[in-house]
């Protein structure tokens, strides 16, 4: 192993760290969305009288109960998420937690796209890498010099 592929496979992991980040920010912004729904279902769960026209087939309870639920089960969902993400991007910094970077890039290949499929690809096409392997398998620090005949 050469120190130039040392210093590219530590300015890869330092900026797919990054994107890491970057990416679980959107997830978690992604994950805000379904509050107006939660809102609403609480409003209709708390406050069924100004729902109630009549001609209602369900009671205004049991449908703001369902969006209450979906929505929280997303929220949850998508901030768990974005939690794995800063996790996986701070693991990747410090090469650590090997299977556990893999393993969110391949989620992230499906549960974020365009972005989160394209970091997800570029992580694993990086973390297969022999010499990345090893700096991993020495907790990030570097291999110590081989004594030169």
């Amino acid at each position: 192993m050469t120190d130039t592929s040392t210093d590219q496979d530590a300015e890869h992991l330092r900026l797919l760290s990054i994107f890491q980040y970057v990416v679980a920010g959107m997830q978690a912004l992604f994950g805000c969305f379904p509050i107006v729904h939660f809102v609403m279902g609480a409003f209709m769960v708390f406050a069924p009288a100004t729902f109630e026209n009549g001609k209602s087939q369900a009671a205004p309870a049991v449908v703001g109960s369902f969006f209450m639920i979906f929505a929280a089960a997303w929220m949850l969902f998508a901030w768990t998420a974005a939690g794995c993400m800063v996790f996986a991007g701070r693991s990747l910094a410090r090469r650590a937690n090997y299977l556990f970077c893999m393993v969110v890039a391949g989620v992230e290949t499906i549960i974020c796209m365009p972005f989160g499929t394209v970091l997800g690809v570029f992580t694993i096409i990086v973390l297969v890498r022999p010499s990345v392997k090893e700096a991993f398998q020495a907790g990030g620090r570097p291999r110590p010099a081989e004594p030169s005949p």
